[in-house]
């Protein structure tokens, strides 16, 4: 299948102010989020994208703008809603510090999939609805470009975390054990098996290798030669 590289959007305004912005109008990139955008657009910049696709919100759309500038071809970013951030409903606005007051924080924490946000959505919901959307763009652009093809989200850290958490078969209760931070790349390829995980959270690092990938296939046992090798040993 085709490779999704998940993006988290870079440092925004509301991170700094310690405030749980959810979907509130207005939220951008502050100067550090427009250089982690712009260090996730220079990784990139060797790799031929097919689609690149963000949060409706505006600190995803201008993390995809500055990637989308490091493409030598223009790539136009498509908008998808079902990758957009939880709804927290009574919690949108209010600062982490009081939020980590509240019952309900416990709960986020421990026991993800029984968290409901009072007048928005659960944790569960917020995971399928993301999941389904990623799945869904990922077979329709493989379909379109071939295994080979490469494409970008740009979404939000708990929305990343819980797609992760699902190609890695983890139980949602376990998803607060990934750390995605601002700016990070997270990259997953579908198989017909099952998907691979083939790195979470990165900073930094090369991905050219991403132009040359080899289909998914059977995992090889012993680890295997690495990207773009030929080697089919176990050492």
């Amino acid at each position: 299948m085709a490779t999704v590289l998940l993006v988290r959007h870079g440092r925004s305004t509301a991170n700094v102010a310690g405030i749980l912005a959810g979907r509130t109008a207005g939220v951008r990139l502050d100067a550090v989020g427009r250089s982690q955008a712009e260090r996730a657009g220079q990784r990139l910049a060797e790799v031929p994208l097919v689609a690149l696709i963000s949060s409706p919100l505006a600190r995803c759309r201008q993390t995809a703008r500055i990637i989308g500038e490091h493409q030598g071809a223009a790539v136009r970013t498509r908008i998808e809603a079902g990758i957009v951030e939880c709804d927290y409903g009574q919690w949108q606005g209010r600062p982490l510090r009081e939020l980590a007051k509240e019952p309900l924080w416990a709960v986020v924490q421990t026991q993800p999939s029984a968290a409901v946000f009072p007048g928005g959505e659960s944790l569960a919901a917020m995971q399928g609805r993301s999941v389904a959307a990623i799945r869904r763009h990922d077979a329709a652009l493989e379909a379109e470009h071939g295994a080979g093809a490469v494409w970008v989200a740009v979404t939000h850290g708990d929305i990343i975390a819980t797609v992760l958490a699902d190609a890695l078969g983890m139980g949602l209760d376990l998803y607060q054990r990934l750390v995605v931070n601002p700016g990070s790349v997270s990259i997953i390829r579908y198989g017909p098996a099952r998907p691979d995980v083939v790195a979470t959270n990165t900073d930094s690092g090369d991905l050219q290798w991403l132009r040359t990938v080899a289909p998914v296939g059977d995992a090889q046992v012993g680890g295997g030669a690495g990207p773009g090798a030929a080697a089919q040993d176990g050492s």
